[in-house]
């Protein structure tokens, strides 16, 4: 298949951000794409080159594109450096800078969507010392056979700058229509999706056996499931009223959510976001096992750092010490865990994802063995049937050192990929305010004055649109930070710079700089205001004003276990806001 067909359908959707036209080019695409291809076009659609959990990186730096721009085109390494300013995206400066050259190829060898897909994977796994040179060799071997066009998308690939404004129900949604006849098909695709965690895969197995194919996924050992997540309550009142009578309530722990994969002589663990982590956590392939009585099962739980007499919590950021690549094993002797256990997804060949709350519950605890140490066990639950008995649950939680309460309910099946209200969680340090705090995205940042210059003082954050795949601002946040927090937070944003702002990113108000939005924090508010300058759930309440926080503070927590799209939408801080409102007005009465 022609890379040509796939980078004119990158240019035509880089034109708009209607989703009704994104998803006709990608139906027409997929029409054009052999079966054997659908899945490697799937992937770049994402910005990667196989499933997320499998961890597989470009790691392309601009300066190695740089020296391969220069090496194919023959201009002087300056000449690419000022294209780049000028253009912004070095996708772009490479198209203005290759564009004489290969007008001026008499011949060259067909560049197809095989050969930059292998390509791609190639430079993937490249390492050591000579790793660069031949990523360079890699990378001028297409630009010098790809004409301007081509060679735009190829470097927006290899650096993963490839902003085309298509959500994952977008790419479903022309997946159904292209081979299922409808975009009525979609939830069945999106089931598989779900139990799977990977889109390539229901895309390669709905065009190659339709929709009855991909309606018979089903979950695996060692492929992560999508995680079922909870809605926000404000009160216990509320709770009650979303889930009737009786239900189930939790500790809330302040820990990461971890999903343990047991199966085939191996053990996984997976984070919220699917990706693999199992290297932060080998004290968990090491004891889990012998801990669960079954051959294979998926667990989901929470991971949390323990003081070392295994006495009692310790808080998020201290589990954090545990994500580096080099001494691991140091940071697992100074960060102990517990994982919690609070559900059970299949155990010895069967699926329970269907089966209710109440049943997958019992049946953890049956194979679920406490060890002496503290290292394993469920999670504290109880029935509750009254605001009396949610708040007392809730001091004991609190007590105990957990951030609060998740109420389940008792006959909910798992729904992988889903938020709902068959869960909710409930803070109580936010009963009084909002309700809960709020995962945004940063977007941008304001260099800092007085004690705070050589930093950046302020940020721009962003919730995320999962409908148009975009970033709307959302409220500038500078209190809260230690200078702890802000010296961690430049080394983590500078990399992220981007000259100019990126396509997705859409706010009325212009940082110092911009960066890719990709770093999640948690910020607390004392109050959702509307606002004509951010664009967050722009006209959802009033036409021509969006939301914004008002007195935002950062909590301290870096939400590096979160992908961006994992981030709190305009769609929760809208039902925040009317909570507000409503709050407000029963005061008033």
């Amino acid at each position: 298949m022609k890379f040509s067909i796939l980078s004119d359908a990158f240019g035509e959707m880089e034109q708009t951000r209607k989703r009704t036209e994104l998803t006709g080019i990608l139906v027409r695409l997929f029409e054009k794409t052999p079966q054997e291809n659908i899945a490697k076009i799937v992937y770049m659609l994402q910005g990667m080159l196989r499933p997320g959990f499998e961890g597989v990186e470009l790691g392309i730096a601009e300066k190695t594109a740089k020296r391969a721009i220069a090496k194919s085109s023959g201009a002087p390494a300056s000449e690419v450096d000022r294209t780049y300013k000028k253009e912004g995206d070095l996708g772009a400066a490479a198209q203005k800078v290759l564009q004489s050259k290969t007008q001026s190829t008499l011949a060259s060898q067909e560049i197809t969507v095989e050969r930059v897909y292998e390509t791609l994977l190639k430079i993937a796994g490249l390492s050591g010392s000579r790793s660069q040179d031949l990523k360079v060799r890699h990378i001028s071997s297409l630009l010098n056979d790809a004409d301007a066009t081509e060679s735009k998308f190829i470097l927006k690939l290899l650096l993963r700058t490839l902003r085309l404004g298509i959500a994952e129900n977008t790419i479903m949604d022309a997946l159904a229509a292209a081979y299922a006849g409808s975009k009525e098909s979609r939830p069945v695709l999106e089931a598989a999706y779900n139990v799977s965690s990977d889109l390539g895969r229901v895309a390669e197995t709905v065009a190659a056996l339709g929709i009855d194919g991909v309606a018979a996924f089903d979950l695996e050992v060692n492929s992560p499931i999508r995680p079922m997540l909870a809605d926000r309550v404000k009160s216990e009142a509320d709770a009650l009223k979303k889930m009737g009578v009786s239900f189930s309530a939790e500790y809330k722990l302040d820990g990461e959510r971890v999903q343990i994969h047991i199966g085939g002589g191996r053990v996984k663990v997976f984070s919220r976001s699917n990706e693999e982590i199992t290297s932060y956590y080998p004290d968990i392939v090491e004891n889990i096992p012998p801990l669960i009585d079954a051959k294979e099962a998926i667990l989901e739980g929470e991971a949390v750092a323990m003081t070392h007499d295994m006495t009692e919590f310790r808080p998020f950021q201290e589990l954090m010490h545990r994500r580096r690549k080099y001494k691991v094993s140091q940071a697992v002797s100074e960060y102990p865990i517990s994982v919690n256990f609070f559900d059970l997804l299949y155990v010895d060949s069967q699926s329970l994802l269907d089966d209710p709350y109440m049943a997958r519950r019992k049946r953890l605890e049956k194979i679920v063995k406490h060890d002496g140490d503290g290292f394993s066990r469920c999670i504290k639950r109880v029935t509750v049937t009254s605001e009396d008995e949610i708040s007392e649950f809730m001091e004991e939680s609190v007590a105990a050192g957990c951030e609060g309460l998740m109420l389940k309910a008792d006959d909910s099946p798992y729904q992988a990929g889903a938020r709902g209200s068959h869960w909710l969680k409930l803070k109580r340090e936010y009963k009084e305010n909002l309700g809960d705090s709020l995962d945004l995205v940063v977007i941008g940042g304001f260099f800092g004055k007085g004690k705070r210059t050589g930093v950046y003082g302020t940020l721009l954050l962003a919730t995320y649109e999962p409908d148009t795949d975009t970033y709307s601002s959302i409220c500038k946040v500078g209190t809260g930070f230690s200078d702890e927090d802000l010296d961690r937070l430049y080394q983590i944003l500078s990399p992220k710079v981007m000259l100019k702002r990126d396509a997705r990113i859409q706010s009325g108000m212009e940082p110092d700089v911009w960066f890719v939005p990709e770093l999640v924090i948690e910020i607390v508010t004392s109050e959702i205001t509307l606002s004509p300058t951010h664009l967050s759930a722009m006209d959802a309440v009033r036409k021509g004003y969006g939301m914004a926080l008002r007195f935002p503070k950062f909590t301290g927590r870096i939400r590096e276990e979160k992908a961006a799209e994992d981030a709190s939408t305009s769609e929760e801080v809208i039902t925040l806001y009317r909570g507000q409102v409503k709050t407000a007005a029963g005061d008033a009465d």
